[in-house]
């Protein structure tokens, strides 16, 4: 059965990989001290069981969904621990085993995992909204309407991207499939190299490769906002990031789980008010390569706290449109009330 729980949670790693930027290694930013000399073997192992007991630990991926977190973990706060993972399909059979008890994550695989361990996961708060960006190169592109005959490189066939946007398209009166040119690569950074090759003239990209898109590109500019367009025709926010965390992990230690969502929320605001010190801090943890380009990104990237009603109306809705599109994409169904992390 675990086995079986394993591949499908693995599957669906692979179809949220957005907001996973960079390499594939991992790092914690854990610091052990040794034992003191003085203390016996038995003295030593029973520490080490009582804090691993107490410490929550906390998963990143490299990319947007984590640059909130960066304040927070630079403090090497006591009670918690954090490392960094490339690739959402690393977090996902560790969070189902529970060697991991939070993660920042796409928000359908927090709805995957939720299913697929028969809801002992929850969500605690969105971290990131939606990052994605219609670019031109050139002027013709003003509205949705102007993408009608138009070629689009992008990325994600089958994954959110794909669903977001064929979404937006439909809700304004144009069909997908007829009225425009999709053209899908397998990553971001296959279908920027295609735009600046000259094979197209728009994109649609996330962050921060809008970012590098528009320091590399003289005339490219952002002719349309995803989350705004979102907005127009869905009525609440789009979403990317969501902090799942096992509910075993909150249960045990309800009041170190509310302090540390405090702290996750500090910094969230640190993140989008201290660009420089964030931009620096991204870089140090390998969550964006350069701190230049993190600085520019991070206005774009909407990095957020959002809980309660407002985080459960915005993914109820947002849960849909991907269920509408292909339930496999959020587990197979909708999640019910008790994903939806109360406080």
């Amino acid at each position: 059965m675990f086995k079986k729980i394993l591949a499908a949670v693995t599957a669906a790693a692979l179809c949220v990989s957005l907001a996973a930027c960079g390499a594939t290694s991992s790092s914690s930013t854990e610091e052990q001290a040794p034992a003191s000399s003085a203390a016996t073997v038995e003295e030593a192992a029973s520490s080490t069981a009582e804090t691993a007991a107490e410490t929550l630990r906390v998963a990143g991926l490299k990319g947007p969904t984590t640059m909130g977190l960066v304040n927070l973990m630079s403090g090497n706060p006591e009670g918690y621990t954090f490392t960094m993972y490339g690739a959402a399909d690393e977090i996902s059979p560790l969070l189902v085993k529970g060697e991991l008890d939070a993660a920042a994550v796409p928000a359908n695989l927090a709805a995957t995992l939720y299913q697929k361990t028969g809801g002992e996961i929850e969500v605690a708060c969105i971290n990131t909204l939606g990052v994605l960006y219609i670019l031109e190169n050139g002027t013709s592109v003003n509205s949705i309407a102007d993408l009608k005959g138009q070629t689009i490189l992008t990325t994600g066939k089958g994954t959110t991207p794909e669903y977001v946007l064929r979404y937006v398209l439909t809700q304004n009166g144009l069909d997908p499939d007829s009225d425009v040119t999709i053209e899908y690569f397998s990553e971001a950074t296959e279908a920027l190299s295609q735009l600046q090759a000259g094979a197209g003239t728009i994109a649609m990209l996330p962050q921060p490769f809008v970012t590098t898109a528009l320091s590399q590109m003289s005339d490219l500019r952002v002719a349309l906002d995803m989350n705004e367009e979102w907005e127009k025709v869905a009525g609440s926010k789009l979403v990317t990031g969501v902090l799942a965390v096992r509910k075993d992990a909150v249960e045990k230690n309800p009041e170190a789980f509310a302090e540390f969502l405090q702290g996750y929320s500090d910094s969230v605001e640190a993140a989008n008010t201290d660009l420089e010190g964030t931009a620096a801090l991204c870089e140090q943890y390998g969550i964006v390569g350069k701190a230049a380009l993190a600085q520019k990104a991070l206005p774009e990237c909407n990095i957020v706290f959002e809980t309660g009603d407002e985080m459960k109306a915005d993914l109820q809705t947002y849960f849909q449109v991907l269920y509408d599109a292909d339930p496999a994409s959020v587990g197979g169904a909708l999640p019910a009330d008790d994903f939806y992390y109360a406080g």
